[in-house]
């Protein structure tokens, strides 16, 4: 399947899609895992309460949003492959992440879940069959491809590595 082009999702995801290079789900599993892995893996635990400016989220709210935002994409993306086409909701990160008690959470806890669900969500994306992928569902309150929402998941994870390598190292 080629990548998502404008109209296969709302436009305030194009930044993520772009990020996601390849022109399939494989290409998008093998180019972008181990990247990914080896990044959150190399987080150093004494960074896990830091925070570049006041009121900006700490390195362990990071991974818990990157958590949250995997688990409602991932469901998402199951949701519009089964063709149900209920709309989905948006979310709010913010009140996510005041209300997600990563104090009382170890940076090795919260990395080691990340992992996790990630490779559920690989394992779920590698089940598609070509046929699915140009399954539409509405998410957010825009049309979506399944095909789009995988580029946007990788994308998600790349945007916010690339905020880490820049305001937080």
């Amino acid at each position: 399947m080629p990548r998502p082009i404008p109209g296969d999702f709302g436009a305030f995801y194009q930044g993520y899609a772009d990020l996601a290079t390849g022109n399939s789900i494989t290409e998008l599993i093998h180019s972008h895992t181990a990247n990914i892995e080896t990044f959150i893996e190399s987080i150093p635990a004494e960074k896990a309460d830091y925070t570049y400016a006041s009121g900006k989220w700490t390195v362990k709210q990071l991974v818990q949003h990157l958590i949250d935002t995997e688990r409602i994409f991932a469901y998402r993306a199951l949701r519009i492959s089964r063709k149900d086409s209920t709309p989905l909701p948006g979310f709010d990160e913010k009140l996510y992440a005041q209300n997600a008690p990563v104090a009382n959470r170890t940076l090795s806890a919260l990395k080691e879940e990340f992992l996790l669900v990630r490779k559920t969500t690989d394992l779920l994306l590698a089940s598609f069959q070509e046929d699915q992928l140009i399954l539409i569902g509405n998410a957010s309150g825009y049309p979506c491809t399944l095909n789009a929402l995988c580029f946007i998941i990788y994308g998600h994870n790349l945007h916010h590595l690339k905020v880490y390598r820049e305001r937080y190292l």
